[in-house]
């Protein structure tokens, strides 16, 4: 196994650890967060504060370098426009967070933990990317 490999290892490990912990990975949770107008729960902001105030600085400092820690290239998205087919995927990403109470990587790691709406959620995600892709390929 190369040091790629092992550092993707590791980092999914700790993120998976880090949503389980912070209550992510519970969709119970999660809803309480986005239900403004009820029993809100504002716990989760301090998390994605966290998250924000961990990443900004890291992006900041990759989108200045060609290479990664590692040595293989930095990918960074480059595309800023705000156009409707963005807008339109954070919709429908932000529908099905309010509904399900998950979303892509808590859904993996509540797959993971044999959670059974985890499941289900991960199936819809994996079947809605399906449609984009053959939606997309027929534009293309």
């Amino acid at each position: 196994m190369n040091k790629a490999t092992i550092s993707a290892f590791i980092a999914g490990l700790i993120f998976s650890v880090g949503l389980l912990l912070s209550g992510m990975a519970n969709p119970e949770k999660v809803l309480g967060f986005l239900d403004l107008f009820g029993a809100w729960d504002p716990s989760l902001a301090l998390v994605m504060g966290g998250a924000i105030a961990v990443g900004l600085p890291a992006f900041t400092i990759a989108r200045k370098r060609e290479r990664a820690v590692l040595g293989g290239p930095v990918h960074l998205p480059g595309n800023r426009k705000l156009d409707r087919r963005l807008l339109l995927g954070s919709l429908v990403f932000g529908i099905g967070w309010g509904l399900a109470g998950f979303c892509p990587g808590p859904g993996i790691v509540a797959t993971g933990a044999l959670e059974p709406g985890g499941l289900v959620f991960v199936l819809a995600m994996l079947a809605g990317m399906f449609v984009f892709r053959l939606l997309n390929s027929r534009t293309s």
